[in-house]
């Protein structure tokens, strides 16, 4: 038993998925795995047409519905990755499908949905909130609610990909070999499953980049089976999560979203407990604000250096700003933004300051810029 469910449940769900979702590939990762000191397997979620692992649970129920539930249609509460699913494959099987998702929901994430045929409506600023709207329409309109991870069979859909893994890779699926380790990932923001399970009693935020695990209550189902199977729970910071986002992207050129990345956020926090070990990661979703992907790689040139601010003091007189940037060109440093500082400075009244944002080559190449300034008579510091 897999807490309510069972490996043939899952088996079954295999069965039924059959050419309506991909076998996404599962392959190593030679330089994540040199980087982190472990052997990295990556299931490929994000290749899904709906880009999550979401559809495999969300196609498994639908196609389980009676021919009385079918004519009626389904209602499913999500902000993103479960409501494409429910969307796509009820388009596929030819339901009606209405979507709840609250008010600040990406404008983007809700025209996919709608671009599936779902009938989006668009109640209350929380999950929560609109769950509750969800639950009213399914019993007004006579409406099967297909819940995002609290029911068995959205459960056993999602399990499949544990059963590709173990195909791809010998070592994936508890069930079938017990020795196997499964570790949960959650954010300190939303630490709600290591609280259930640990008995902690660590605070909830109020947002997080990986909006896909953002749950403020773990559900029934879930929880007994995180009892049951997972070895560990360990949480990432927000800080993690852009990291992983940022090295997949750069690394294995894939795009995936915040909830997506944090099995590679853990092992980034937490490098002695994976070490010397084959790790399989599933990259669960690939649906990231394009807004939000921007800040992240932004933040990301900052913090390995690609990206900084420096100040240069300077007599306010014509032909000093020529003179500090073809210092930079001589040094290779790129000028992104300048900003002449005149007012809100302590120098003397003829001086300025001018700060600049530098596309540079890493912390070393900035050094190098610092240096080169001074030597040329600047007076130089990084903000």
């Amino acid at each position: 038993m897999l807490g309510m469910i069972t490996l043939q449940d899952i088996q079954d769900a295999a069965s039924r998925l059959q050419g309506q979702v991909l076998d996404t590939p599962c392959v190593e990762s030679r330089t994540l795995s040199q980087i982190v000191g472990a052997q990295v397997f990556l299931k490929f979620e994000n290749l899904q047409f709906t880009a999550s692992f979401k559809e495999r649970g969300a196609c498994n129920k639908l196609t389980l519905l009676t021919p009385e539930e079918r004519a009626h249609g389904v209602v499913a509460m999500s902000a993103g990755n479960h409501a494409q699913g429910v969307a796509y494959h009820a388009q596929r099987l030819g339901l009606r499908a209405v979507i709840v998702m609250p008010r600040f929901t990406p404008g983007v994430k809700v025209e996919r949905t709608r671009g599936f045929g779902a009938e989006v409506v668009l109640h209350g600023d929380t999950l929560e909130e609109a769950r509750q709207h969800a639950y009213a329409l399914a019993d007004e309109q006579g409406l099967t609610f297909v819940h995002p991870y609290d029911d068995e069979a959205v459960a056993a859909g999602q399990g499949t990909l544990g059963l590709e893994m173990l195909q791809a890779v010998p070592t994936a699926a508890k069930a079938i070999k017990p020795g196997i380790e499964i570790i949960g990932v959650q954010t300190v923001r939303f630490p709600a499953m290591v609280n259930a399970v640990q008995g902690t009693h660590y605070p909830q935020g109020t947002s997080t980049i990986a909006e896909g695990i953002a749950v403020g209550t773990p559900g029934t189902i879930t929880q007994e089976v995180v009892r049951r199977l997972v070895n560990d729970l360990v949480l990432v910071d927000e800080g993690d999560i852009e990291q992983a986002v940022l090295m997949l992207l750069e690394i294995e050129k894939t795009l995936v979203e915040g909830a997506g990345a944090v099995g590679l956020a853990a092992m980034l926090r937490h490098p002695d407990r994976f070490r010397g070990k084959k790790v399989g990661l599933v990259l669960c979703g690939g649906n990231i604000d394009p807004l939000l992907l921007a800040a992240i790689i932004e933040r990301g040139m900052v913090r390995s250096g690609r990206l900084a601010r420096i100040r240069v003091s300077a007599r306010d007189v014509p032909g000093a700003l020529a003179r500090i940037t073809a210092a930079l060109a001589e040094v290779g440093a790129n000028i992104e933004e300048v900003h002449h500082q005149r007012a809100f400075t302590m120098l003397a009244a003829q001086n300025v300051e001018i700060e600049l944002v530098l596309q540079t080559r890493g912390h070393t190449h900035v050094e190098e810029v610092l240096e080169h300034l001074h030597a040329v008579g600047m007076t130089a510091t990084k903000m």
